[in-house]
């Protein structure tokens, strides 16, 4: 046991010291930088006294902007090198807003914002932390939305210009546009201010159902969206043989391979069963592009592209979703047939209106894309043999209706 811990450790710190979050901590360092030069007497203690005029908010400003450019490279980094880390995540929005607080508490103490701006801003931050921890606690992540982004680069861009408006070069080289300066300055403040209040509400609406202020217009619509699928599943439970998908397997290859058709797979809770039953084929390389088991939530967004706001509003089992899979695996793959499966095969993870065995199958091709949601019956296995033979199935039919490729 002890042994095994000696070995572990060295693991932990090669995860925590990856480049992109050695660039956020180096974010966070610089911050106090950018302080020091904006608010102190810096070119006094180096014997620089005329820089103290002309160019001092000039140079905050210029550090203020390559800090923020550091939260672009981090996270680029992170995800080109697959070393998304939770220390990333905890620290990237962090190092944010310690970068903002500091340049609002540093522009109000010279002066050039009054402090009710930054109180917005500050609160904001506390309700908006509060709103996740509560639905953290509950296991729900809620998605940021595009206000909090615009929010983030409207803020940014705000700082800048509040801290070079007075600069030397705002006061000598245009100076006939100084009041126009100052105009635009607050016109952008204003957008962020904006920005700050209606992302606050955005993320109050998307919780609200688990700070007490009862269900969202978003919720209901999932409930009464489940409520109708559970209505109108299609009931099914077919005793497929091994032998039978071997059967429909060689069938779709040899019909894809007649018309030149290539086909891909997304899929879930089959974990690579369909695309197993298609190169066990011979001579499946000539049209199988590949397959993508996207077990994991995130897969499906970062792989599949199925946006956040699709699963967040009608969950991962959902024809929404499996179509959007299926798109996904047409573009990554490059295929012209790809076929999507999401479900739950149990004998846990039963949802409300989604029991086990309900499966989403969607279907995309050149021409178009379907979807259908079943309910296989039968143990796990059944339901995986069941959602492959169908899957299977709804390729062919796809194959069959498509014209002949020229690729």
């Amino acid at each position: 046991m002890h042994k095994l811990q000696v070995e572990a450790a060295p693991q932990v710190a090669a995860k925590l010291w990856t480049p992109a979050n050695i660039v956020t901590l180096i974010r966070i360092c610089l911050v106090p930088v950018f302080v020091v030069v904006l608010l102190s007497p810096w070119p006094q203690w180096f014997h620089l006294p005329d820089l103290a005029e002309h160019s001092k908010s000039l140079i905050a400003a210029a550090i203020f902007v390559l800090i923020s450019c550091t939260d672009w490279l981090d996270g680029y980094l992170a995800r080109s090198r697959g070393e998304v880390t939770d220390f990333g995540k905890f620290m990237d929005p962090l190092a944010d807003k310690i970068l903002v607080m500091a340049a609002l508490l540093a522009l109000t103490q010279l002066g050039a914002l009054p402090s009710w701006v930054a109180l917005i801003i500050v609160a904001r931050e506390f309700i908006v932390s509060g709103v996740r921890m509560v639905a953290a606690s509950k296991g729900t992540v809620i998605s940021a939305s595009w206000y909090g982004k615009f929010k983030t680069v409207f803020q940014m861009i705000a700082i800048v210009l509040f801290t070079i408006k007075d600069s030397y070069m705002m006061g000598t080289l245009v100076e006939v546009f100084s009041d126009v300066m100052w105009v635009i300055s607050w016109i952008v403040m204003a957008i962020a201010l904006l920005l700050t209040v209606v992302s606050m509400l955005d993320y109050i609406s998307k919780a609200r159902e688990l700070i007490g202020l009862g269900p969202s217009k978003r919720a209901k619509r999932k409930q009464k969206a489940e409520s109708e699928q559970s209505e109108n599943i299609e009931e099914a439970h077919v005793d497929v043989q091994v032998a039978d998908i071997e059967h429909l397997a060689a069938q779709v290859i040899s019909h894809a391979s007649e018309r030149g058709i290539t086909i891909g797979t997304a899929e879930s809770l089959t974990g690579g069963m369909i695309s197993t039953a298609l190169t066990s084929v011979s001579g499946s390389s000539a049209v199988v592009r590949g397959g993508i088991t996207s077990y994991a939530t995130g897969v499906k967004s970062d792989i599949l592209d199925v946006p956040e706001s699709v699963i967040n509003e009608f969950g991962v089992v959902s024809t929404q979703v499996a179509r959007h899979m299926a798109q996904g695996a047409c573009k990554g793959l490059t295929c012209n047939v790809a076929v999507a499966v999401t479900g739950i095969a149990g004998p846990s993870g039963a949802e409300p209106g989604k029991p086990v065995g309900t499966v989403c199958l969607a279907c995309a091709s050149d021409t178009g894309i379907t979807a259908q949601r079943k309910h296989f019956k039968g143990d796990r296995n059944q339901v995986r043999m069941q959602t492959t033979f169908e899957a299977l199935h709804m390729i062919d039919s796809a194959v069959c209706g498509q014209q002949q490729s020229a690729s």
